[in-house]
C-alpha cells in the first residue's frame, strides 16, 4: 500500500476499480478465492507497469489485464483437466455436438488419453516447453526465461516435442487403419 501513497494515479485506479474487477472475475470463475487472487494480480501488474502515466484509460487497461489473467486461468484449468482428469474438481462441460453424439464424446476422451500418453513419453523439459507454449500461450522468449535456457533450446524442445506428437499420431492412425 506504500506504493499507492507515492502514486496518486495508482491509488485512484485501485479505489475506483477494485470492487468492479473483483465482481467481474467472480462472475467468470467458479471460485471466489481465485477471483480475489486474480484481482490482486491485476493491481500488482498495474503497480509494476512502468508507463502508468501514459495510460489514457486506466480502467480499460485494468480490465484488459483482468481478461488476460482470466484467459490464463481457464487455460491452466483445461490443461489440468486434460492431464489429470481424475483430479479435476468439476468434469469439463461437454461440447454441444457431444451432447447429441455420444460417439464424439468417446472420441474426444480417446484423443485426450492419447495426448496424455504422448506427453508422458516426452522428457520433462520438452514436455514443459511444449505445454507452456501450446497450452499457456507463452512466447518462446518467455519460456526461455522461465526455464532458464536459451530461446534456441526452447525452439529445439518444442520442435522435437511436436515431431514426437506427429509421429505418435501417424503410428496410431496406421494401427487403426490396419484393424
Amino acid at each position: 500500500m506504500s506504493r499507492f501513497k507515492s502514486d496518486p494515479l495508482a491509488a485512484e485506479s485501485f479505489r475506483e476499480c477494485y470492487a468492479q474487477i473483483l465482481q467481474f472475475l467472480r462472475k467468470r470463475t467458479d471460485n471466489a478465492s481465485d477471483a480475489a487472487d486474480m484481482t490482486q494480480d491485476v493491481f500488482t501488474q498495474w503497480l509494476g507497469y512502468q508507463n502508468r502515466a501514459k495510460v489514457e484509460q486506466p480502467r480499460a487497461f485494468l480490465f484488459q489485464v483482468a481478461r488476460n489473467l482470466l484467459r490464463d486461468h481457464w487455460r491452466r484449468q483445461q490443461v489440468r483437466q486434460a492431464v489429470h482428469p481424475h483430479n479435476a474438481e468439476h468434469a469439463p462441460e461437454p461440447l454441444s455436438d457431444e451432447k447429441d453424439d455420444p460417439m464424439a464424446a468417446v472420441q474426444r476422451l480417446q484423443r485426450l488419453a492419447q495426448l496424455k500418453t504422448v506427453l508422458a513419453e516426452l522428457s520433462p523439459r520438452r514436455r514443459e516447453a511444449l505445454m507452456l507454449h501450446r497450452f499457456e500461450g507463452l512466447s518462446q522468449a518467455q519460456i526461455a526465461e522461465r526455464m532458464g535456457i536459451s530461446v534456441s533450446m526452447v525452439e529445439k524442445h518444442i520442435a522435437f516435442a511436436l515431431l514426437h506428437c506427429k509421429q505418435h499420431l501417424q503410428r496410431d492412425t496406421g494401427k487403426e487403419s490396419q484393424q
